[in-house]
């Protein structure tokens, strides 16, 4: 059985569907891409995953449980984390405090204090960013602060962690750094579904990917079906 499943979901803006009736399905253990054109609905589909935005239709179900309609917060409880295109971090606090609040109020009991502290620590560590702990998260590098946002994400002990556009703006030193830990995440037993533009990386860490275009799914496969495929090549590689 799927760890995340959609069914027919679909999203209007206006007149315009964002989403257009996508079936899609990620497994435990899985490191599954989504790519497609500007504009396509991906950021849009996990807005629907994570709570951010309610489905017109469809369902969305993680473990079996329909989850459409819920609030961020209770799905983040769950078990579903997610970074943004955007990085959302909070700028004025230390990276470790960043941290600290994943753990704090992102899980579904309560910790304590120590172990959160703790548990924050080691995030920063296993992220890179043990010599960042008191830096202003304000003051890191894009890089740098995208895997603040990672460990925040997982500070959160989630199941399945979605990826938006991680790699996006960094240099190729950098993205091969992030490509390594996306399969760090995967070895700590967590399920990943990420969005990304850079094909190098979706194409050497993914076990299948997915592809929207104008909101409809049109493929899906493995990296090599996917980087062979007419139709994607056409709407979204070029000739």
């Amino acid at each position: 059985m799927p760890i995340l499943e959609g069914e027919g979901v679909t999203k209007y803006f206006g007149g315009l569907a964002a989403v257009s009736s996508v079936d899609f399905s990620v497994y435990q253990g899985e490191v599954v891409g989504l790519i497609g054109p500007n504009g396509a609905g991906k950021t849009t589909l996990f807005n629907l995953i994570s709570g951010a935005l309610v489905p017109q239709s469809g369902a969305v179900k993680f473990k079996a449980e329909n989850i459409a309609g819920l609030k961020p917060h209770r799905i983040c409880k769950k078990g579903v984390a997610r970074t943004f295109q955007s990085v959302k971090i909070f700028a004025n606090m230390p990276a470790l405090e960043n941290t600290l609040l994943g753990a704090l109020f992102g899980k579904p009991n309560n910790t304590a204090a120590a172990d959160a502290l703790r548990e924050a620590t080691e995030l920063l560590e296993f992220v890179g960013l043990s010599a960042a702990r008191a830096t202003p998260a304000k003051d890191l590098t894009l890089a740098n602060q995208k895997r603040l946002e990672v460990a925040r994400a997982l500070a959160t002990k989630p199941e399945l962690l979605l990826l938006d556009e991680l790699m996006a703006g960094l240099n190729p030193t950098e993205v091969a750094q992030a490509m390594e830990l996306v399969t760090r995440i995967r070895d700590r037993g967590i399920t990943v579904f990420m969005i990304e533009h850079v094909m190098k990386a979706i194409m050497s860490v993914c076990d299948r990917i997915m592809v929207l275009h104008h909101g409809v799914k049109i493929a899906e496969g493995t990296p090599q079906e996917i980087a062979t495929s007419k139709t994607v090549v056409e709407v979204y590689l070029g000739e």
